[in-house]
């Protein structure tokens, strides 16, 4: 009776086990919005390893059979992870370009940079972004992080109904978070609205229109192949004319561009973490990862 008794709770907690939704995403970003609703019933996966890009990634046999085998798999869309659309052909359980959700904020780069057109040269696109073509980073507007979570429980609640109401829960819980980190955020970037900064990836412009900041230009180096003298000297001649300033580059590499940009001016260099490289995967993780990035910026702006 005890050896019955045994394997039938053991195979309860099997199926316990197994009744927990297996969630991956394509980047860190999004797996931090789904550790917030799927909180309590399982943990979700995420598909690029720390300070992998993107834009572009080779997927590794091993990579291909975690997409496939995935309950839910969530990615941006093609104008980010350009290498996802072939092998997402042959998976058989539900996936999500989220780019396509409704109710998603988009933004295009070409639409942002007219509005700039004066106040802005030939460094304001970043060569890795097509003028025109949207901007991919939308994980990057709270706004959006809510409809990308909702639309998580809808499927959660689907796959797993019997947890519904945690997962509805979750999500109650991480709306009013974000409603706070709103208010927190408008606080501390009160005040830097006009110091100039520069990027070397335009990678910000969704966190920028939320709170009344604008990058004075980008210094692209998407590229292996080091700027020519003449374009060098053009960027630093308009980092001279802005003055003191801050120029962020993305972990966890600085460009090489960013010394020779910044020896003997009044510049400023600092760090903005669109990814959350080092950010833990909690419940929270995703409100770190924007406050951080509201902090980084004020942090640097603050001392001009």
């Amino acid at each position: 009776m005890f050896r019955l008794l045994a394997t039938l709770l053991l195979g309860a907690c099997a199926l316990s086990a197994q009744a927990d939704v297996r969630l991956l995403t394509s980047i860190k970003p999004l797996q931090l919005i789904a550790a917030a609703v799927q909180d309590g019933h399982g943990q979700p996966d995420v598909l690029l390893p720390p300070g992998a890009s993107p834009h572009q990634y080779a997927l590794r046999p091993s990579d291909v059979r975690r997409v496939r085998e995935a309950d839910l798999f969530y990615w941006i869309g093609p104008d980010l992870e350009g290498f996802l659309p072939r092998v997402l052909e042959g998976r058989d359980k539900p996936n999500l370009a989220l780019q396509d959700l409704p109710g998603l904020q988009l933004r295009h780069f070409q639409a942002a940079h007219d509005e700039h057109e004066e106040d802005h040269g030939v460094d304001e696109h970043d060569h890795a972004h097509r003028p025109g073509s949207l901007d991919a980073h939308l994980w990057l507007l709270p706004a959006n992080a809510r409809v990308i979570a909702k639309r998580m429980v809808a499927d959660l609640v689907a796959a797993d109904p019997a947890n519904a109401a945690r997962y509805q829960a979750n999500l109650r819980a991480f709306e009013g978070r974000l409603d706070q980190l709103d208010t927190r955020i408008k606080t501390r970037l009160a005040g830097v609205g006009s110091k100039p900064f520069f990027v070397f990836h335009e990678a910000f412009d969704y966190f920028e229109a939320a709170y009344g900041l604008r990058h004075a230009g980008v210094f692209s180096a998407g590229s292996e192949v080091q700027p020519g003298a003449r374009h060098v000297a053009a960027m630093r001649e308009r980092l001279q004319k802005a003055g003191p300033s801050c120029v962020f580059s993305e972990p966890p590499l600085r460009p090489r561009l960013a010394e020779t940009l910044s020896a003997g001016l009044p510049v400023r260099m600092a760090e903005l973490d669109a990814l959350g490289v080092d950010q833990t995967v909690d419940a929270d993780g995703y409100e770190k990862l924007i406050e951080k990035l509201a902090n980084d910026l004020a942090g640097c702006l603050e001392t001009l």
